[in-house]
């Protein structure tokens, strides 16, 4: 098309006629413009469009990290519920309950003293950060949702660390001074494998009966009902947080069928 028009340029000089002569250099100009904005625009959507796959395959990622929190922080959650319930079954017995099972009562005192600390699947995220890639991420929602839910995790990750000191204080020490622990860990271990590992042992009532009349035991079993619930309840509130970020990942994922 340009050798075309160079052609017509070129006659119209031999045959004197100026004024076209400009007229078909303007058109060979604009022909040229057309060409490059074309080119750009092709461009452009090009490098859109790797934009856009590089971003559904980072909010598939950050699907399946939030899908693996979900399950972790049910069963972070479950195991917080059953040492609440544990520790308020001691409580009883400090309170003045007959010790009349000793087997059940070390179960409910471990179960207490287990400490599971909860950590968050973030890779993706991270990798976002990291790379400078989070601005592909179009969605804001699905954007700020992420960046609450790490500023969420690292709020809960400190108070979790101060949880655990009370822990260290106020019921693993104590209990190292009365305890003879030797037999009460084999006496766990056989009760929640069902007796496929530990030692179906019996266990010595006078270290309990001490242990009973210890009050900074007491309180430590006291704050750990209080403290596990306030734990739940932030983690019940990430686990929210999780499951609204996946929503709306679901239909950002949704616009491209």
């Amino acid at each position: 098309m340009i050798k075309f028009f160079r052609r017509i340029r070129q006659r119209l000089l031999n045959e004197n006629k100026v004024s076209k002569y400009f007229l078909y250099a303007i058109g060979e100009i604009l022909l040229v413009v057309i060409g490059i904005l074309i080119a750009l625009q092709i461009n452009n959507s090009n490098e859109a469009r790797k934009q856009r796959e590089q971003e559904l395959h980072y909010l598939k990622n950050l699907k399946t990290d939030l899908i693996l929190n979900i399950a972790e922080l049910d069963r972070y959650i479950t195991t917080r519920n059953s040492g609440i319930e544990s520790a308020r079954i001691v409580l009883e017995h400090f309170e003045g309950k007959p010790l009349t099972d000793l087997n059940a009562f070390a179960f409910h005192t471990t179960n207490v003293y287990i400490w599971q600390k909860f950590t968050q699947q973030d890779n993706t995220f991270q990798e976002l950060i990291n790379s400078g890639n989070l601005a592909l991420i179009s969605n804001d929602s699905i954007k700020n949702g992420l960046l609450n839910l790490q500023a969420l995790y690292k709020k809960l990750k400190n108070e979790e660390e101060h949880f655990r000191y009370d822990a260290e204080v106020l019921l693993y020490e104590p209990s190292y001074s009365v305890l003879d622990l030797n037999p009460i860990v084999k006496n766990f271990t056989y009760q929640v494998t069902e007796g496929k590992a530990g030692e179906n042992i019996a266990l010595p009532r006078a270290n309990y009966e001490t242990m009973l009349k210890d009050l900074k035991q007491k309180n430590g079993f006291v704050m750990a009902v209080y403290e596990f619930s306030v734990m739940n309840g932030q983690f019940s509130e990430m686990k929210a947080m999780c499951e609204e970020i996946i929503r709306l990942i679901n239909m950002e994922m949704e616009l491209e069928n």
